[in-house]
């Protein structure tokens, strides 16, 4: 007799929020230099903060690493959907690959390992994406990519692409739940990125190989 497909579903979520909460950044920081990446620029344990403090190499791992957490957390759930999936319909499965892509992009975010400190979810959204839907997973990057070259300040395409989501699933057909998760992802990319707003808007958001502030300068700037 098949197990519950509650208890699948709520294991699986367990599973994907471990995936996503595995702190890349911190890890490499603590390898490499010995230091808190947290500490260092942005404070971000993200692929581009990591970039900016460890060099290429690094920031390139991390990037790739966050991106596969995304991808291997729907991979999972796809492994065992005949355990979870099978007296679900098609609407009811697509609104739980959602809740393993979210939890994913959450548990990077607010790392229990890091006392819900982490990253901007940008990269492993980016893995969800192209697992749950990779036309619309390498458009997103397109966009992003365009953004970056036009601008050279990766939090700006990184919050447009983010905010087109929706759009795309559209655009390639997927179900209502995929759109309402585009939605749902753009809105918590931007408010990860509240501090890249406020220096957006006062013109000092660094370019691409620029340096950023420390976490404590940039509370500083912060008007009282």
């Amino acid at each position: 007799m098949n197990s519950s497909p509650i208890a699948w579903i709520v294991g699986l979520g367990l599973v994907s929020y471990l995936l996503g909460s595995i702190p890349t950044g911190y890890l490499l920081g603590k390898w490499l230099k010995g230091i808190d990446i947290r500490d260092c620029g942005s404070g971000s344990t993200g692929a581009t903060n990591v970039l900016r403090n460890l060099g290429w190499p690094a920031g390139l791992t991390v990037l790739i690493v966050d991106i596969g957490k995304g991808a291997v957390a729907i991979g999972v759930g796809r492994w065992f959907q005949t355990g979870w999936g099978s007296d679900l319909d098609g609407l009811a499965q697509a609104g739980v690959f959602i809740l393993l892509g979210l939890l994913a992009v959450i548990g990077h975010s607010q790392p229990v390992w890091l006392r819900f400190n982490g990253g901007k979810s940008v990269a492993t959204s980016l893995g969800v994406l192209l697992a749950l839907n990779w036309p619309t997973g390498l458009t997103t990057l397109a966009v992003f990519l365009v953004v970056l070259g036009l601008s050279r300040i990766v939090s700006l395409g990184s919050m447009i692409a983010a905010l087109s989501l929706p759009i795309w699933f559209w655009v390639f057909g997927q179900p209502a739940p995929y759109i309402g998760l585009g939605v749902g992802m753009g809105l918590f990319v931007i408010w990860r990125h509240q501090s890249n707003i406020q220096r957006l808007w006062q013109g000092t958001e660094p370019k691409l190989g620029q340096s950023v502030p420390s976490p404590q300068t940039d509370l500083e700037q912060v008007p009282h």
